[in-house]
């Protein structure tokens, strides 16, 4: 066996034994602790890495991992993650965060805390004056299938990008102005052989319109599932379905052993996950902390 087929069997031993069995044996329901960190150190790197494309850097600020990407405007390619250390060392890193991110011309630091991140990182960060602002999971996909015959779903285009900009954009509650900057942006993926993203069109020829896309990245056999909007008037018709069972295809196909997606907790996505044969994996907070009076 040649080096390269050892280590391919050697990564996928490692992600076997994350995600097979996934279930803590005592708590069908849970992952044990050491299956749960080791779950989300995969999915982070995997997102500090999307995060990166094209131009941003990944590096260590104090305890933590950071991708900073000034053409990226999304928040996942600017923050922090893995806030590992004693309660000090964590405390020093998110006041150096702040001036990280202050300094390439953010408003805000933002940072997402996992299992890789200590447990006391509420108290230390309400301390240091961040917030936490959304409370989250990431579900790992288990199988399952779903009716995607009466859907069309196709690799995007570049004429395709102002569309799915205007649709992420209003997803996101993003001026409409700024749409131009996601168009550059979404280019840059497009170009990237580990970025994916699919479209579907409106049936009516007349309209021109695409109804709904979906994002992903794959990195080292993890795959994401990043974004997957569907145009409010024409969701619970199976689009949503459609893409996602596209998107885990793809993934898998360009080397993802594991997919894994992030979604509100309780919320209308955590169950159209659920329904598209994602399971929960383990929680995550996103931490905020406003640096706009650092900008001058």
């Amino acid at each position: 066996m040649g080096q390269s087929a050892r280590v391919a069997g050697a990564r996928r031993a490692r992600l076997g034994s994350v995600v097979d069995p996934l279930r803590d044996p005592d708590d069908p329901e849970l992952l044990d602790p050491h299956q749960e960190r080791d779950l989300a150190g995969l999915v982070e790197a995997a997102r500090v890495a999307s995060g990166a494309v094209r131009y941003g850097k990944v590096g260590r600020v104090g305890c933590a991992t950071v991708v900073v990407n000034r053409d990226n405007p999304l928040p996942t390619g600017n923050h922090a993650c893995a806030l590992y250390g004693s309660s000090a060392e964590v405390a020093g890193t998110l006041l150096r965060l702040e001036r990280t991110f202050a300094d390439i011309g953010r408003a805000e630091a933002v940072v997402f805390a996992s299992p890789t991140t200590v447990a006391e990182i509420e108290g230390i960060a309400d301390d240091a004056g961040w917030h936490a602002i959304e409370e989250s999971v990431v579900v790992v996909h288990r199988g399952g299938t779903v009716d995607v015959s009466e859907v069309t779903v196709r690799p995007a285009r570049d004429e395709d990008l102002p569309g799915v900009a205007a649709l992420l954009a209003d997803e996101l509650g993003l001026p409409m102005e700024g749409t131009g900057r996601l168009v550059r942006h979404l280019g840059q993926r497009l170009d990237d052989p580990r970025c994916v993203l699919l479209v579907t069109d409106d049936p009516d020829p007349g309209a021109r319109r695409l109804l709904g896309f979906a994002a992903g990245f794959t990195e080292r056999g993890v795959g994401l599932v990043e974004q997957l909007v569907v145009r409010p008037a024409r969701r619970r018709r199976g689009l949503g379905g459609a893409l996602a069972a596209r998107a885990v295809a793809t993934l898998r196909s360009a080397g993802a052993l594991l997919v894994a997606a992030q979604v509100e907790e309780g919320g209308a996505g955590d169950r159209f996950a659920e329904a598209c044969g994602f399971v929960t994996g383990y929680p995550v907070t996103a931490y905020v902390r406003r640096v706009d009076e650092l900008l001058d």
